[in-house]
């Protein structure tokens, strides 16, 4: 099979996968070369050093595998593009660009409720979900925006090769955006809905984002006041946080949190779990205590440790075999890990967590409240 009929058969099969038939979003995955979008992609390797570059013309063959499997392919870690790396080249750091696994590019634009007279506005990355918005709904009604100029630029021209010519911008998608739409589709972390979406959302307008450090993705529309109204999806998600500069800002090492003594040493009261795996949990803390790092080890003898550090000063140390309450070091201004064995002790006692379908009320401001019942948290209350 030559290789422009082997990718469009990938291509078909990918659309297959993540989007039914009848659903009009499968027509543009079938039809979009995700492959030509992402040419070079970090993948992690522990035994090849971590972040390894992979050049898909060196390899045909795992291009396509990649390129049209249903996972995220990272294509920046810390300041450092795919486009511009050598295979010497292992950065260290956080992600910090990539391309969307495609079946949750799909979950936010049909989040989104788009339609083929939406005037839509995205985060351009490597510009996979822009030739998707592009090939349903055409150039004139996609605005694709970056805080990046390169990859603004890259995806641009790797977009204009295949005859798709949406409008792009350099900007942060945090401040003033570059004209005004009826959906607006994020997908990368907000600390909460910036004031300058409300403005430029027509009157009827929707709004989807993930909120930074959660797995939630909140939908709203626009209201008369100008501020919007909605509801925490069912969704899972989890995205990089919106950045203002080449790279995000160091975060607090955790290292210390492995060895020191704390403050208080007691015992949990519920077992080691590695919270950063766990959606709802993770959502629920991210939202009380927003900005924790998180790290976790499961030895070979089964007892694991998880550790939380936060840049106020505060850490917690867990440790216990699998299933067992473990014995816990805390030290800072707040206790940690406390305030996790509380959420997790709400779980137990109502059966669930508040987060997931919580309704969500946006201020024209910006200031974003998630409320379910007689819970509520306010993001943004200072803007």
């Amino acid at each position: 099979m030559g290789f422009d009929l082997a990718w469009r058969a990938r291509s078909a099969a990918l659309a297959d996968e993540v989007v039914h038939p009848s659903s009009p979003w499968h027509g543009a995955v079938a039809a979009t070369p995700r492959h030509l979008l992402v040419p070079r992609w970090w993948r992690y390797l522990a035994d090849e050093g971590g972040w390894t570059l992979r050049v898909g013309e060196d390899d045909p063959e795992r291009w396509l595998n990649a390129a049209y499997s249903n996972r995220t392919l990272v294509t920046r870690v810390g300041g450092l593009h795919a486009d511009h790396a050598t295979s010497d080249d292992h950065p260290t750091g956080l992600p910090t660009s990539s391309s969307t696994l495609p079946g949750l590019v799909v979950a936010m634009f049909q989040h989104a409720l788009i339609t083929n007279a939406s005037d839509v506005l995205c985060v351009t990355g490597s510009g996979y979900g822009t030739g998707l918005l592009t090939d349903r709904l055409g150039e004139q009604r996609v605005t694709s925006v970056d805080v990046d100029p390169y990859l603004v630029q890259a995806a641009s021209a790797r977009l204009k090769a295949l005859g798709l010519f949406p409008k792009v911008a350099v900007c942060e998608i945090t401040g003033q955006l570059p004209g005004r739409f009826d959906r607006i589709v994020s997908t990368v972390g907000l600390p909460h809905i910036p004031a300058g979406w409300l403005s430029a959302l027509n009157d009827g307008g929707r709004l989807v984002t993930n909120i930074a450090g959660t797995g939630i993705v909140i939908a709203a529309d626009k209201t008369p006041d100008g501020g919007a109204r909605g509801q925490v999806t069912w969704e899972r998600a989890g995205f990089m946080a919106t950045r203002t500069g080449g790279d995000y800002p160091p975060t607090p090492s955790t290292r210390h949190a492995w060895t020191d003594e704390g403050e208080d040493v007691g015992t949990g009261r519920y077992p080691v779990v590695q919270v950063a795996e766990t959606w709802e949990l993770m959502s629920a803390f991210a939202l009380a205590v927003p900005g924790v790092q998180h790290g976790y080890d499961e030895g070979a003898d089964g007892v694991r440790t998880a550790v939380m550090v936060h840049e106020d000063g505060s850490w917690a140390r867990a440790t216990g075999p699998k299933g067992e309450p473990p014995i816990v070091h805390q030290a800072g201004p707040r206790r940690l890990w406390d305030i996790l064995d509380g959420i997790r002790h709400d779980w137990l006692s109502n059966g669930a967590l508040p987060v997931y379908g919580a309704s969500v009320t946006i201020t024209p401001e910006g200031q974003t409240t998630l409320s379910h019942g007689s819970w509520a948290v306010t993001l943004g209350s200072h803007v």
